[in-house]
């Protein structure tokens, strides 16, 4: 669900970026009033997750992939707002470092990744597990419908974005300047894909998630502040490991998402054209470690180095973050706390 650098014009660019940029701030506000030392943790935890899940490809139809995103979930654990602020900073870090999606449509992943699919999912998890306990089946049924929702809802505006250039973006003979396929192709494979493979993997996986939150972390799944289980987050942090150990996995799914084709497997699509803007646009910034792999290492080594990467990468600096919002936070509490100091002489 990634768009590359290349398949948005600038200008659609530049629109993603604003329309995110207001919830960006509002998470941001939020986010430092909710979150607390004890929490901190658990952010950075399902984030890293987050990460990890998206390296896990699964095929779809036609010879292309998919992968789950894990946004709902973190909008379940710790709000929907945080996972705004979550899921950016892992499609920051997959941009920046594994080229992974794209720094000029990065307002338009986080958009549809890290706004839409939290946001979405959420609201329906909420309106099914409304008024009932944390352990209940009831719960469960919520979060796997609200995360397929969620991540549809996700794909339907990825194929809108991309459906979209051909129609406002060409040359005065009609090519295409960006993203080569119209709105009808589009918009059927991404949210068809999404609809028939993609979805079922996002729900079956926070499914099972949720369902060790309720026996074993109970607390996290509730709408008051995590509690005394929060101590046994090592053993999810053992977990998380070992899914990363798994991620190569993620290599038997053959082909390339649709929609994140290169200049040279375009070619080979037989679409008989590339666009130009694409050519000027794709692959423009150098990022270090490109399709998750590392220089004179196998595939499947490069692989799981990169996600063991990746996750210290993305929990340290949500740590980090989340420590300085909470310091912020606690400054300016003690600062409005503080009587007021006489400035006055004695008579």
């Amino acid at each position: 669900m990634h768009i590359p650098d290349g398949y948005l014009s600038p200008a659609t660019c530049g629109t993603m970026y604003a329309i995110s940029t207001p919830f960006w701030y509002i998470a941001t506000r939020r986010v430092r009033q909710a979150l607390t030392g004890r929490t901190v943790p658990v952010l950075a935890l399902f984030a890293a997750l987050s990460f990890v899940l998206m390296m896990f490809n699964v095929p779809l139809p036609g010879g292309t992939t998919a992968h789950a995103v894990g946004g709902t979930l973190l909008a379940i654990v710790l709000g929907p707002w945080a996972a705004v602020i979550g899921v950016s900073v892992v499609l920051g870090i997959q941009a920046l470092f594994f080229g992974d999606g794209g720094l000029l449509t990065f307002g338009a992943n986080c958009f549809n990744m890290a706004i839409v699919l939290p946001l979405v999912g959420y609201f329906v998890y909420k309106v099914i597990s409304s008024n009932s306990e944390a352990t209940s089946a009831r719960r469960l049924v919520a979060a796997v419908v609200g995360s397929y929702i969620g991540i549809v809802s996700a794909a339907f505006f990825a194929g809108l974005e991309l459906g979209i250039q051909p129609i406002l973006f060409h040359t005065a003979t009609g090519v295409p300047l960006y993203a080569p396929y119209d709105l009808s192709k589009a918009l059927s494979a991404m949210v068809g894909g999404h609809l028939l493979i993609a979805g079922p993997v996002e729900a079956l996986v926070t499914g099972l998630v949720f369902a060790f939150l309720q026996r074993t972390h109970s607390s996290l799944i509730k709408a008051d502040v995590p509690g005394k289980k929060e101590g046994k987050l090592w053993l999810a942090w053992g977990a998380l490991g070992v899914l990363a150990l798994a991620t190569p996995v993620g290599l038997l799914a053959s082909g390339t998402a649709w929609g994140e084709w290169g200049v040279d497997e375009l070619k080979d699509l037989g679409l008989g054209f590339i666009p130009s803007g694409l050519q000027r646009f794709a692959a423009w910034w150098p990022a270090p470690l490109p399709d998750y792999g590392f220089p004179r290492m196998g595939a499947v080594i490069g692989y799981m180095l990169s996600a063991f990467v990746g996750v210290i990468v993305v929990a340290l600096l949500l740590w980090l973050a989340g420590k300085m919002l909470v310091r912020t936070r606690k400054g300016k509490d003690l600062t409005k706390e503080r009587p007021p100091s006489e400035t006055g002489s004695p008579g």
